[in-house]
């Protein structure tokens, strides 16, 4: 895995990158790591930053480890990585080894975040800014009731702003 300029990211197409291919969002510090699967993000400029924007329910294990350190990587893994992306979007980290068990390798950047080699893209990040949801922001309100009214497993999530400062290929 080598460091690149964000030019790479241009021909990417950010829709199918986030919504198709989904993500690894980690966090945490050397040995002590998590990793969820997203689907839900973006990215963009923002305050004169290339900035990544995801989303995370505080209850999900990876929430606390986003919580307690300032940098998070957002890995990409091609579609032979699906079956490691449905475990670590299905099984809790508290629980179980859900890194070993999808045979994901960590790897430490050089900013001490965590990413994996079998990724093919890697955006490692650097928080700014983060903000709960709550139901009277909703404008839409089918949206609230789609995504969140009776869902079992989960409130309203936590929307984390962070700079990409570095890319990896």
């Amino acid at each position: 895995m080598t460091k690149q300029d964000i030019s790479i990211l241009k021909g990417e197409d950010i829709f199918s990158l986030i919504g198709k291919e989904w993500m690894l969002v980690t966090a945490g510090t050397e040995g002590k790591v998590n990793t969820m699967t997203a689907s839900w993000g973006g990215m963009g400029w923002l305050w004169n930053k290339p900035v990544a924007f995801v989303f995370i329910r505080p209850e999900r294990y990876t929430h606390d480890f986003v919580e307690r350190t300032d940098r998070m990587t957002l890995s990409f893994l091609g579609e032979e990585h699906r079956k490691a992306l449905q475990l670590c979007g299905s099984v809790s980290g508290r629980d179980r080894d859900k890194i070993g068990e999808a045979g994901l390798t960590p790897v430490v950047l050089q900013t001490g975040a965590t990413a994996f080699a079998e990724a093919r893209l890697v955006l490692d990040c650097r928080k700014l800014y983060k903000a709960d949801m709550s139901a009277d922001g909703f404008i839409d309100s089918e949206v609230l009731a789609r995504w969140y009214n009776d869902k079992p497993g989960g409130g309203l999530h936590t929307l984390y702003i962070a700079e990409i400062e570095g890319v990896y290929a």
